[in-house]
């Protein structure tokens, strides 16, 4: 039998027999390694281990414990829910159960009008477990499309999978379904056993005993496809991992994350609500919350006016062909509230503040010596979401960003791009995030406009702005907005999650669509570059992703209240409200509660407010002029600080965000 080579991922060259498989090649390389394989890329393709390799390829090895390998072992998973849902639910439809980040999902069609509840999810989990110490193979094979419809002829929704891909209707195939299957003519299917076959591209495990360290989350309905006018399925959510420790590790972070739930703590501490009154995703800001949002805007303002930002506002609705030359109406009207009809024409709530800022560029003529061109506004906009969508302040149907536009040369695009990493990076790092990842978003070719080369261009201007700056970055391929690519900066929080927060976006469309011309250096006209570009994203995200980063206990330039004064008893009181007004005369945020209630009950109270600090007062600090500082966080109180080293202190504290902003 003829060798096959083996190209490894450090560059070397292996020989293998005819008919190896990538599981081979991790068993030729070391016992840990193959303990920990799960899949292999093969040209850059992911592959099942026990899949015969060609002639000649390049491997390298997909573990458990990597993201890919992560991925591989929730999509094998929720297969083997899929096997038992259906053991245990006879004519129970399944439809797509894709890996997502941190677990995995399957939606089901039950019969007889039959729903999941909680209490079922132990039954399926324990069938779940039958499977996997049956440790049953995952076999692959491929069928031509009419075999592959024979094959789940009693499967109406991968049936519509297969004939959509393959363009049954003539409504033009999809390329990609759900990581079903891809459009050609042969489609890929797993077996578990000869009862249980499931529609996929793969890859999958070896075999389900490779399996196990996962739990069910939650049932949920799940409209097919997102359409609200078509069926309504039945969704559950797990999780896996690769270890028991990782599960543990991970079920500790959702207990967490739920104790940290910027919805509760923002009635908890008084910051905001949602008045149903108001419709869904509406927020009113209460004066606590308000004080953190004028913060977070001054110190915006205040950055960007240092940044060489002119400021500018727009109002919140449009006429219509605002959004039709934008091209909006055509690309992103889905998300647009619908047009209110007037005297003198329709008009649209603003999706975006970039088609306004367009016409106030468009004013007048511009000189090349005005370029670039930073226009800055904290403008709200309105998109619709789905009733179902809406999640608190981090899903929204109106909400304010801190929005630029920068109107540039093609040659100066590069170092704008550049600065506005490091602005971005700047302003993060501000507000106590450290931990940063970039996303380089590409082109949808079937939502969007303008030409490849001017796409390609824009594309590469931003990977090399990342590469300059040392930004790690990931490439999502077709998540590009419909004008021009772009980067996402997230962040990670305390406890690990990731948040995407920042965009910087570079378009050469609008531009066009809006005729921006400039006069060059060359006395003829040019059309600018356009960089659409947020920081916060929006104030109201923002916030809430800050929420649940600090837990509530916001840093004490941020705090709503940034020190209470306790007195004793009704004695101190006096001396409680002249060291208020002391800390107040320096700018501080201060309050005092009275001694109408015992002193350890209004300390708990200020804790469960999660204030900075707690100052108690009592004689020794009426003669001595000084306070009992209760710092959050701390189990022992210093007693007897002169109230103007406190100040000192805070004060320090307090400029800590100027020094890190600068």
């Amino acid at each position: 039998m003829s060798d096959i080579l083996i190209t490894l991922p450090d560059g070397s060259e292996r020989a293998y027999p005819e008919g190896s498989t990538a599981g081979d090649v991790a068993r030729s390389i070391g016992s840990r390694l193959a303990k920990a394989a799960v899949a292999a890329t093969v040209e850059g393709e992911e592959w099942d281990l026990a899949r015969p390799l060609p002639e000649r390829a390049a491997v390298a090895i997909i573990t458990d414990g990597s993201d890919e390998g992560r991925h591989v072992l929730r999509h094998s998973t929720a297969h083997v829910m899929a096997q038992a849902v259906t053991q245990l639910y006879p004519g129970a439809k399944f439809s797509i159960g894709p890996a997502i980040e941190d677990g995995f999902y399957y939606d089901f069609d039950l019969p007889d009008g039959r729903t999941f509840h909680e209490e079922d999810l132990a039954a399926i989990e324990a069938r779940m477990r039958e499977i996997i110490a049956a440790d049953q193979p995952f076999e692959r094979d491929e069928v031509e499309p009419g075999a592959a419809l024979e094959l789940f002829a009693d499967q109406p929704y991968k049936i519509e999978i297969i004939e959509r891909v393959q363009d049954v209707d003539g409504a033009g195939a999809d390329t990609v379904d759900a990581g079903e299957v891809t459009a050609g003519s042969i489609i890929s299917v797993y077996r578990n056993t000869p009862e249980f076959v499931d529609l996929c591209r793969g890859p999958h495990v070896t075999s389900t005993g490779r399996l196990g360290h996962f739990k069910l989350m939650k049932v949920a309905g799940a409209y097919w496809r997102g359409n609200e006018h078509g069926p309504m399925l039945q969704r559950i959510y797990g999780t896996a991992w690769e270890s028991k420790a990782a599960l543990d590790e991970h079920l500790h972070r959702l207990e967490e994350a739920e104790k940290r739930d910027h919805r509760r703590l923002a009635v908890e501490l008084d910051l905001l609500s949602f008045p149903s009154e108001l419709g869904g995703g509406l927020a009113v800001w209460h004066p606590k919350g308000g004080v953190i949002r004028k913060l977070m805007e001054d110190y915006s303002r205040a950055r960007h006016a240092a940044g060489g930002y002119e400021f500018v506002y727009s109002p919140h609705l449009a006429r219509s062909q605002v959004f039709q030359t934008s091209g909006h109406l055509d690309w992103y009207k889905e998300n647009m509230y619908p047009a209110m009809d007037m005297d003198n024409g329709s008009y649209h709530l603003k999706p975006m503040n970039c088609p306004i800022h367009c016409l106030i560029y468009r004013s007048r003529m511009r000189s090349y010596r005005e370029l670039p061109l930073r226009l800055y506004e904290l403008g709200t906009v309105y998109r619709y979401e789905r009733a179902g969508t809406l999640h608190g302040l981090l899903r929204i149907r109106g909400f304010t960003q801190d929005d630029s536009h920068i109107f540039c040369t093609r040659e100066q695009a590069p170092d704008e791009i550049r600065s506005l990493l490091n602005f971005v990076i700047s302003v993060l790092r501000a507000f106590g995030f450290e931990d940063f990842e970039a996303n380089l978003s590409t082109r949808d070719p079937m939502k969007s406009i303008g030409s490849d080369d001017a796409w390609q261009s824009a594309t590469e201007t931003l990977r090399d702005a990342l590469v300059a700056e040392g930004l790690s970055y990931q490439i999502k391929e077709g998540d590009a907005a419909f004008y021009g690519p772009k980067i996402d900066v997230d962040v990670r929080d305390a406890i690990g999650r990731r948040w995407q927060l920042s965009t910087i976006q570079y378009d050469f469309n609008l531009p066009a669509r809006f005729e921006l011309e400039y006069v060059g250096a060359d006395n003829e006209r040019h059309q600018p570059v356009m960089i659409h570009r947020a920081l916060f994203g929006s104030v109201e995200r923002f916030f809430g992703v800050l929420v649940e980063h600090f837990a509530g206990a916001f840093p004490a330039w941020l705090a709503p209240v940034q020190a209470r004064v306790l007195p004793v008893a009704e004695a101190h009181e006096a001396y409680a409200a002249e060291v208020a007004a002391v800390l107040r005369g320096e700018g501080f945020r201060v309050d005092e509660v009275n001694a109408d209630e015992g002193l350890g009950k209004r300390v708990r109270t200020a804790k469960l407010e999660k204030l900075p600090y707690v100052l108690v007062v009592g004689d020794d600090d009426v003669a001595g002029r000084t306070v009992g500082v209760n710092a959050r966080g701390s189990d022992k109180p210093e007693r007897n600080v002169l109230l103007t080293d406190f100040a000192a202190h805070l004060r320090g504290e307090v400029a800590v965000a100027d020094v890190v902003g600068a």
